[in-house]
């Protein structure tokens, strides 16, 4: 493990009020940086996503367990008096406070932005929203709903009038990225100039510029886009092709690169096809492009492609599901999971023994990230927390 005071956010303590995954996600971010998250949660209940099963490991949601790692967990009901105090009492000794409350709900217990700033100066205090604190203040921030609206449905399908959802929550992902991303940069103000600042971050904000090239091509050129299924607006072959087995991604950039794949093809003659010699051809003939390349894709099984195409500097790959993502990742010696070092913690926190989690993505050479904790089990450590905010 790294010792605490190598890390970049040694020393940096936050009051986590967030709960789901955007501001979750974020606060972990921090927290496998060398901040001290203490996470605050409804006494008795917890955090949602602590109910958002199966799967289950070790009796905890992994919902919960992906995002709430290197934290402490501080149980109290703000709606009773002594539970505001400690509540207050932490954020005035924090640096950072993470709240994705809908608008107003912090107001009400006394601990929104404007009612804390004068007790700690110093202090930024990040707000994760759905639509913003102003005209979206009441609509529900959930990341389905902002997929939806948010326009990232309108470009995701098999076809057209097929919207479909992502995978996974990835607006709370990018959101919280961006709020992390935000809070740094108030951290680098703060200590260059003493001054705290509000940090707000919205879902359907982060959405719009995490669209980039497709938002873009909207407000650049008045270009709504629309469902192309797994090909892209711009750049052919770039899709998934049937093979003797199973789907193969080919991602050509360049010309260059489908020459390449044209030999490996075994056809170079469609390199200098009129129609597939630039990618703005090819781009104009996609449907023929599919159709040749098709045929011939169809001959091999798609681990066969991915070693003779590779070596000729073809970017193409398999649809892996998620163990062979991770049986890739760990061929590469990417590491991609990680055990936290708290392996003694199964007295206190009832846990189980070791548990994998995956890896946090940032590799820094001379200050790591560290996996110090476990997530919490619910109110694990608030007995200390209390005696430390009493005193």
């Amino acid at each position: 493990m790294t010792g605490a005071s190598r890390l970049p956010l040694s020393g940096v303590l936050v009051a986590d009020f967030g709960r789901v995954l955007a501001a979750p996600y974020a606060t972990m971010l921090l927290a496998d940086l060398g901040a001290d998250v203490i996470k605050v949660e409804q006494q008795g209940t917890g955090d949602d996503t602590r109910a958002w099963g199966p799967p289950k490991a070790q009796g905890e949601a992994t919902y919960f367990l992906s995002v709430n790692r290197n934290k402490r967990s501080f149980a109290v009901d703000l709606r009773d008096p002594t539970g505001r105090r400690r509540a207050t009492e932490l954020i005035r000794r924090a640096d950072v406070v993470f709240e994705n409350f809908r608008p107003g709900t912090m107001d009400k217990y006394g601990l929104a932005y404007e009612q804390v700033r004068e007790l700690n100066p110093g202090l930024v205090y990040c707000s994760v929203t759905g639509f913003g604190a102003g005209k979206g203040a009441a609509l529900p921030g959930y990341d389905l709903l902002i997929q939806a609206v948010g326009g990232l449905m309108s470009v995701t399908g098999p076809a057209p009038g097929q919207p479909v959802k992502t995978g996974v929550a990835l607006v709370d992902v990018l959101t919280g990225l961006h709020a992390a991303m935000g809070v740094m940069a108030a951290l680098r103000h703060r200590d260059a100039t003493g001054e705290g600042q509000h940090v707000e971050v919205n879902l359907l904000s982060s959405l719009l510029s995490g669209m980039v090239n497709q938002s873009a091509g909207y407000t650049l050129a008045g270009q709504v886009p629309g469902i192309l299924g797994n090909r892209h607006p711009s750049i052919a072959p770039y899709e998934v092709y049937e093979t003797a087995d199973r789907p193969l991604v080919v991602a050509v950039g360049n010309d260059r690169q489908f020459a390449a794949l044209c030999r490996g093809l075994d056809a170079a003659g469609l390199a200098v096809d009129p129609r597939f010699a630039t990618n703005t051809d090819r781009v104009a003939h996609v449907d023929a492009l599919a159709d040749e390349l098709s045929v011939r894709l169809r001959r091999r099984a798609a681990d066969q492609w991915f070693e003779l195409l590779t070596p000729l500097g073809v970017p193409c790959g398999p649809v892996n599901d998620l163990a062979g993502a991770f049986d890739l990742a760990e061929q590469l010696g990417l590491a991609p999971r990680v055990t936290p070092d708290d392996v003694g913690a199964e007295a206190e926190g009832g846990h189980d023994g070791p548990m994998n989690l995956v890896a946090n993505p940032i590799g820094l050479s001379r200050t790591p990230v560290h996996y110090a904790r476990r997530p919490p089990r619910l109110g694990e450590h608030t007995d200390s927390i209390a005696d430390w905010l009493d005193s």
